[in-house]
């Protein structure tokens, strides 16, 4: 009986590896995750067709009908203490805390991607500059830094989202400049450059790329950061101002009926800790995935 040679057996397992790979990628979700994944999409489903399907409008009061309890074919959700529908205005809440934890993570992750390529491309005094508004950033408590700055402006929706776009911008600079600093060392990004490239086309055309895994797990722990964020001014009255509703605020109107009616507080509770525990879910899988080190 003869025994297989080396090379026999290392055609084998060279070609056993793509066999494993593919079972691996062809592996279904997780059951926590395909969870977070069906809610954030209901969650977006509801933001953009939810305000068609209110049953009332978000401001419009019913003294009559104040403190209403839950699950009657008027009200599925209750009213507040003005006769509100909790339902319609829970509705509208999603759609502006996501609106604004959308755009203020957009903005947070250009922002610090920026800086930190410019950081990585430059060098010398630009990066330590960088470096030094980073730490600067980081040392600053930020709630305190946001209750300052929109008590002393006043608070609009435009100013309070690019407020929360500065939350987070060095966790993205520095995780930036790292990625642009390795790329350069490697052979791609060189042999780019000596094709005459230009540096804005080496950055955005082939090292963003190649590093938009790690920027796109970095986002997905930022975004419910800024949803609590958003949630904890708003309910302390400097976040979304009235007429217009978020979840924060919600929580905050209802903190004061808690005992009484405590579906006003509870609805958008509930929504907040169910999105944020499924973008972080929906996070931690990407990492596991995306990683180099752990394939």
């Amino acid at each position: 009986m003869t025994q297989p040679t080396d090379k026999a057996v290392t055609d084998s397992a060279e070609g056993l590896m793509p066999l494993a790979h593919d079972r691996l990628n062809a592996q279904p979700f997780p059951l926590s995750v395909s969870v977070a994944i069906f809610w954030l999409s209901f969650m977006c489903f509801v933001a953009v067709v939810g305000p068609s399907l209110m049953p009332y409008a978000f401001t419009a009061i019913d003294l009559k009908a104040r403190l209403s309890l839950p699950f009657t074919s008027l009200h599925w959700l209750g009213t507040d203490e003005l006769g509100r529908d909790v339902f319609s205005r829970l509705v509208i809440s999603i759609r502006i805390s996501l609106l604004v934890s959308f755009v203020a993570t957009i903005i947070s992750a250009t922002f610090g991607t920026l800086l930190g390529f410019l950081a990585a491309h430059y060098r010398g005094w630009v990066e330590q500059t960088v470096l030094i508004l980073a730490d600067f950033q980081a040392s600053i408590p930020f709630l305190i830094f946001a209750l300052a700055v929109l008590a002393f402006f006043g608070n609009t929706l435009t100013l309070f989202i690019l407020l929360m776009g500065i939350y987070g911008w060095e966790r993205y600079a520095r995780i930036a400049r790292g990625l642009a600093i390795a790329a350069n060392s490697q052979g791609y990004a060189a042999a780019v450059r000596q094709l005459g490239a230009s540096p804005i086309r080496i950055y955005l055309g082939h090292i963003l790329p190649n590093t938009a895994s790690t920027l796109i797990v970095s986002m997905t722990l930022v975004f419910p950061e800024i949803i609590l964020l958003e949630s904890g001014l708003s309910f302390l009255g400097l976040g979304v101002q009235p007429p217009m509703t978020s979840l924060g605020n919600m929580v905050g109107y209802g903190r004061e009926y808690l005992t009484r009616a405590p579906w006003i507080l509870l609805a958008p509770a509930t929504t907040i800790v169910l999105t944020t525990l499924s973008v972080s879910i929906l996070g931690d899988w990407l990492r596991d995935r995306l990683d180099p080190t752990l394939k």
